[in-house]
């Protein structure tokens, strides 16, 4: 209770601040789960992102920028329902946008038609007090918090099955309520951990409040956006092109101009500085595709324009590596690379994906 009131406040100080901020809720016990410390049962995640919706409502109305969060909560959670339903009550977590954490299992499930389980991790309470651990109500998976549980030698997690249901009976609530209210949106966490550069040293769980930028504990994501129309010549005729080396260059100045920002992040919280510092990372980003590609004549969504898509993103990171090794030459690398990290079997399990 201590923790998640004392990230309430740092909640608050970020927001103050004029910063996003986004949560994973899915490491909140479920509804109606005893807690043996308090002799009472939990009011469950929904309950206490009520918490930080209010507070979250109250700094925007104090005269600063509204706020912007992002929650986001496992599949596999057993009160996914009423997260993914949440907004279908009038005025309910409005200062939240809302994504579920997908997993290529949960997505294996469905296509499969077969059953999906919902649980959460057993405390070391629990099987002090005498719950069968080879019951086949337990399962082992993956968590991204051990403390206070049951782990085993490869960093599995036991786990309480709650409820079994039909895969296909969450994924028709899920399309229903994004159809109705455009939430929840969907972030496949194995793909994102599986790509991201920092798998060594992080496990992300959350993004930031738009979801452009997916962020481990304190991570923050200064945010910059390349403008694509500009790089276009000869619009709108057949000789039409896209200038590659300008765009290059272009990248290549914004890397450094963001890892600029990185010494005057302005951060609220000692932590965000730490983690921003010792990572040095940001986040660069491209807009007006659309009209670049209209730009260039090409139809949107066509085998031409996904190849230039794909092009876009690929010469981005290219240049931005390149620049970042210069960069590292130049000052020395971010800190964290010059750390030790032990692989450990969850690390092992993101290599074998």
């Amino acid at each position: 209770m201590e923790d998640i009131l004392n990230k309430n406040v740092e909640a608050g100080l970020t927001l103050k601040a004029g910063c996003g901020i986004g949560y994973e809720f899915s490491t909140l016990r479920p509804k109606g789960a005893y807690v043996s410390g308090a002799g009472a049962y939990t009011s469950g995640p929904l309950a206490f992102m009520d918490i930080y919706d209010k507070m979250c409502f109250t700094v925007s109305s104090a005269g600063g920028r509204r706020g912007a969060q992002m929650a986001t909560f496992d599949v596999s959670h057993p009160d996914v329902f009423d997260f993914v339903r949440a907004k279908r009550e009038d005025g309910r977590l409005r200062q939240f946008n809302l994504s579920l954490l997908i997993t290529e299992e949960f997505i294996a499930a469905v296509r499969a038609d077969g059953d999906w389980d919902l649980t959460f991790p057993i405390s070391a309470k629990e099987v002090d007090g005498g719950i069968d651990m080879k019951g086949d109500n337990v399962v082992w998976k993956h968590f991204p918090a051990t403390d206070g549980y049951v782990t085993n030698e490869q960093g599995l997690v036991a786990c309480r099955i709650y409820e079994t249901i039909r895969a296909q009976k969450l994924w028709n609530a899920i399309m229903s309520s994004t159809y109705d209210f455009a939430e929840p949106g969907f972030i496949m966490i194995d793909r994102i951990n599986e790509m991201n550069n920092n798998w060594f040293c992080e496990n992300i769980r959350a993004t930031n409040p738009c979801g452009e930028q997916p962020l481990p504990p304190y991570g923050a994501c200064l945010l910059g956006s390349i403008n694509l129309t500009r790089f276009v010549e000869q619009a709108f005729s057949e000789a039409a092109k896209f200038n590659w080396g300008e765009y290059r260059k272009v990248v290549k100045v914004f890397t450094r101009m963001l890892n600029n920002v990185v010494e005057i992040n302005g951060l609220p919280l000692g932590k965000q500085r730490d983690e921003i510092e010792r990572k040095r990372r940001h986040g660069m980003g491209f807009l007006g595709l659309g009209s670049t590609l209209v730009l260039l004549g090409m139809k949107y969504g066509s085998p031409e324009s996904l190849d230039f898509t794909d092009k876009i993103a690929r010469e981005m990171a290219i240049a931005g590596w390149q620049e970042s090794l210069e960069l590292a030459r130049e000052k020395g690398p971010a800190p964290v690379m010059n750390e030790d990290f032990r692989v450990t079997a969850a690390m092992l399990r993101l290599l074998s994906l």
